[in-house]
């Protein structure tokens, strides 16, 4: 939705600021303003208008002396309206306004309540509070300058040059002056030993609809990404029925190096079942090559799988932007609830297999997520993950991790999540969709992508560089010489050490070769067990 920066501290220059802001102009490029407030610190913020588009400017104040900044959507703020802030006189119709007015009638305890996305900030004169929704759909970093002030902001290149120390804002907390991070999200399927309900397909099927069906709010249109995968087939099965229920047509996009790519293949295929409007978008090998540069200045992150699938996502994104789309629906986060990749399979026990559920979950925040939301924000689109919801994250991870494994079916992965649509009586996707073999999104563009990526990456880093590897980058050092070229350009944009220290890198368990590629993984269909392998010297 939007790109928020908070300046808790005087004596900032106001120029600064908003130069500071606009490096994230990308992320609202409808709006921009400040505020600076009676006790001198700042807010600014860039926005994408999707609710509201006549007054939900920002910042916004509250019915006092507290503003507040917002990235992010809050899906049940109509009914926090006519509820427990009835009593309240609002400015705006915009989502974003019921947490300026939360914080004024609870104080610092309010997060529990909202139902979305976002990262915001309240100022209140020295009093504030920041916060970041329950998994870090939407990113946030803090920091603090020289002269001990703090920094809040969307993206990292709005403060790094500025803070002597920062960090990533962590997910389901927030932060105050007083308390310092609170942990305010603290669901029970954090407890691998709550996982012992039972299968109920029924509850999967409607919970996950009601999950989209919050999803469609919007005063503007909405897509769908459609990679033609199990994850994003769904959620665009589920969005066109709520669609054609509004007497509205839905747009769905896919992207593959040409039209035999294997997610554009399957994409088709999904959107004539759909009836979709569907829109395929076609990106060469040179093109991707041409655009990492700029490309991790985006993600601001050097984690491999990250850049290898936020390419064809981020060429995707300004072709969909182009048609005047600002939201989609995206199916990030199955993978990790269901054990959807297919290095689970290998899991050495049913603990084991919960463990890394959640974990996976957890961490969604330093890849899927940040890829997702960074990609796609670079050409102002917000993305919006269903699997996310947070009633259905509580309903499924807590089912018994038996049902779940790849094991109990024979190998299939996501088995119940397949089980729990497949509706003949009125099916949600064909069948050949509905039980298609995991993808990375990185390998279903086009498997040639990854294969000539990692070929240009080690054609661009000498034997004797490479060997440097340890002693330039010390903290993750890479380990392959396609890792080592995107950390080159991530540190020439962000050569802090605290900027290293934000980045996760994503690696496979149990299985032999930990490239992150799927077809790394020996019981892919297309296996290639030694992809990445020749990218290492010997």
């Amino acid at each position: 939705m939007c790109g928020i920066l908070a300046i808790i501290g005087k004596g900032k220059d106001q120029d600064q600021v908003k130069e500071l802001s606009k490096r994230m102009s990308h992320r609202g490029p409808d709006e921009s303003d400040m505020h600076v407030t009676e006790s001198g610190h700042i807010l600014a913020h860039e926005r994408l208008s999707i609710i509201d588009l006549n007054t939900g400017k920002q910042p916004i104040q509250g019915t006092s002396s507290a503003w507040m900044v917002h990235n992010g959507e809050i899906y049940n703020h109509q009914k926090l309206r006519e509820g427990i802030l009835k009593d309240h006189t609002f400015r705006t119709t915009s989502d974003s306004e019921v947490i300026v007015h939360l914080y004024e009638k609870f104080g610092y305890d309010f997060c529990d309540r909202l139902d979305g996305i976002f990262a915001f900030v309240v100022i209140d004169g020295d009093d504030y509070i920041a916060g970041r929704d329950p998994l870090g759909v939407k990113p946030l970093y803090y920091g603090i300058d020289e002269r001990g002030r703090m920094y809040f902001a969307s993206e990292m290149k709005s403060l790094a040059d500025q803070c002597k120390t920062f960090s990533t804002f962590p997910p389901g907390h927030y932060y105050t002056p007083e308390t310092g991070f609170v942990k305010y999200y603290q669901p029970k399927w954090e407890d691998e030993a709550a996982a012992v309900e039972e299968l109920d397909l029924e509850a999967i099927r409607e919970t996950l609809s009601e999950g989209v069906r919050k999803r469609l709010m919007s005063d503007v249109p909405i897509g769908v990404l459609l990679s033609g995968g199990l994850d994003s087939s769904l959620t665009s099965s589920i969005a066109s029925r709520f669609m054609k229920d509004m007497g509205k047509k839905l747009h769905s996009f896919s992207i593959g190096l040409d039209k035999d790519a294997p997610d554009v293949i399957a994409a088709r295929k999904v959107a004539q079942f759909l009836g979709t409007e569907h829109h395929e978008i076609h990106f060469t090998i040179e093109q991707g090559i041409e655009i990492l540069d700029r490309l991790i200045w985006h993600l601001e992150t050097y984690d491999v799988t990250s850049v290898r699938a936020s390419t064809p996502m981020y060429f995707l994104s300004k072709a969909i932007t182009d048609r005047g789309i600002k939201v989609v629906l995206s199916g990030e986060g199955a993978d990790e609830i269901f054990g959807g990749y297919l290095y689970f399979r290998n899991a050495p026990s049913v603990s084991d297999f919960q463990k890394e559920t959640i974990e996976r979950v957890q961490k969604l925040f330093t890849a899927d997520l940040l890829r997702a939301d960074k990609s796609t924000m670079a050409h102002g689109l917000e993305a919006r993950v269903p699997f996310l919801d947070k009633a259905f994250l509580e309903l499924a991870i807590k089912i018994k991790p038996e049902e779940k494994m790849p094991q109990t079916y024979q190998g299939i992965e996501k088995y119940i999540l397949r089980k729990a649509f497949d509706t003949p009586e009125k099916p949600y996707l064909p069948d050949e969709v509905l039980w298609r073999q995991k993808e990375q999104f990185s390998d279903g563009v086009g498997y040639n992508w990854i294969d000539t990526l990692i070929e240009f990456c080690a054609s661009q880093v000498s034997d004797s560089d490479f060997e440097k590897a340890a002693e330039l980058f010390p903290y993750n050092t890479p380990l392959t010489k396609e890792a080592f070229y995107y950390r080159t350009i991530f540190h020439k944009h962000f050569p802090q050490v605290a900027a290293a220290q934000t980045v996760r890198k994503w690696i496979p368990k149990w299985q032999e070769n930990q490239d992150p590629s799927g077809r790394a993984n020996t019981a892919h269909v297309k296996a290639d067990p030694t992809i990445s392998k020749m990218d290492i010297p010997v």
